[in-house]
């Protein structure tokens, strides 16, 4: 089967699921094409005791597609840059210590949380798992994902500076968390010699330093190129080609792509670009151009995240472990959040209730399910895949459903 034919088919599926759901379910689009993926995959897995050739067809559809290197190596730079794009850059400078201490000091402090409490519910279920391969789960499912928080979060009505920390925060922490899961899994896959603190303190900053630097470098290199013409198709094909170039670029030096692209994106969206840059048409077709490009691969992508049920090994002490850390990674992002928030909460004049709102509101989402799929079996691939695909579904499920009412109960809504 070509990759044309199975695009063609998700495409097609997106198409129907999201029709579906914008004229009957009427649920933002995250959440209905989740939830009616996995209705779908469930019927087919009931019609296969009558005929399995289509659990059969959408078996072998899904083992075609590498999740990780689709997500990872070509969705998630257009997501992010999209979703900078049309992020408020001055409100998000307003509150740029607070974002930089979630997505930095946030991530690090969720990720030693959520594994050590994760080694210790192991130990007492009798599950014989090292704790280093417990760190690196606590690596991938800590960062939040802009990708579900953006559209759901803006639906809910939540005061918009408050908004801006959760947004901002879910697209700086994909590139530290993303670093911090490599940095972790060069120490778990190292088994020959000692894996030194300088080399961990070099990566980490190579990635992330580079990644910040190449993206402001993209961004100024788009902002000069743009400015100096007034062509709004060739500048839409040059933001396109910002992305897919400096990608390739951030790949090639070994820096973060998704910081590179946060970056950029923020720059490109920024008010001194808009203003100087481009003209009212091509900001508006810019605009238009990245919001398809957002929904298209947004509809493709949480249709694979319910299609993904079909590679699961769903033993009954994986779905078990699933359930119980669910309340633990809620609680270990709470904490996580605490120091932060202490120390701006009087200077940024913070809105009541901002933990629990930033601890219900950070979803999880693909980006999670991909670094498990990256997984190596040695690290108890199938037993984290499991538990990440249960969180991250509790995650888009039910926070993502109920968050508009935490924010309406705790009288926040703007």
């Amino acid at each position: 089967m070509d990759y044309f034919l199975i695009a063609s088919i998700l495409v097609f599926l997106s198409a129907m699921f999201g029709y579906l759901n914008a004229r009957y379910i009427k649920l933002p689009t995250t959440i209905g094409l989740t939830l009616i993926t996995i209705l779908f995959t469930m019927g087919v897995f009931l019609l296969s005791y009558l005929d399995d050739s289509l659990l059969t067809a959408e078996r072998f559809i899904v083992s075609q597609i590498d999740f990780k290197v689709v997500l990872l190596d070509v969705m998630l730079s257009f997501l992010l840059f999209a979703g900078a794009l049309h992020t408020d850059v001055h409100r998000l400078s307003q509150q740029r210590w607070p974002v930089l201490a979630f997505a930095t000091f946030g991530t690090l402090a969720s990720t030693f949380l959520v594994g050590l409490c994760t080694f210790w519910l192991f130990g007492l279920m009798g599950m014989n798992v090292a704790l280093v391969h417990c760190l690196l789960f606590g690596a991938l499912i800590s960062p939040t994902d802009p990708i579900a928080v953006l559209g759901i979060l803006k639906k809910a009505g939540a005061p918009k500076n408050l908004e801006i920390k959760i947004v901002g925060e879910s697209l700086f922490n994909d590139g530290v968390g993303v670093v911090v899961y490599l940095t972790l899994f060069g120490l778990a896959g190292n088994t020959e010699s000692a894996f030194s603190l300088g080399s961990v303190l070099e990566l980490f900053l190579v990635e992330v330093l580079g990644g910040v630097l190449l993206g402001i470098f993209l961004g100024w290199a788009t902002y000069q190129l743009m400015r100096s013409i007034d062509d709004y198709n060739i500048e839409v094909i040059i933001t396109l080609a910002t992305v897919m170039t400096g990608t390739m670029a951030a790949t090639y030096l070994h820096v973060s792509a998704p910081l590179a692209m946060v970056v950029a994106g923020l720059l490109v969206g920024g008010d001194k670009m808009r203003q100087k840059a481009m003209s009212k048409t091509t900001e508006e077709y810019v605009d238009k151009f990245w919001e398809l490009m957002d929904m298209l691969l947004n509809s493709l992508l949480f249709v694979l995240i319910g299609m993904e049920l079909l590679v699961l090994d769903l033993e009954r002490d994986y779905v078990l472990a699933g359930l119980l850390i669910i309340p633990i990674a809620l609680l270990c992002r709470y904490l996580s959040l605490m120091l932060p928030i202490s120390a701006f909460k009087r200077r940024l004049n913070f809105e009541p209730n901002t933990n629990l709102i930033m601890t219900w509101g950070g979803l999880r989402g693909a980006i999670s399910i991909a670094l498990a799929l990256g997984l190596a079996p040695a690290m108890e691939r199938d037993l984290f895949l499991v538990i990440t695909y249960i969180i991250v579904i509790f995650s888009i499920m039910v926070q993502g459903l109920t968050i508009e009412k935490l924010i309406h109960r705790l009288s926040l809504k703007s």
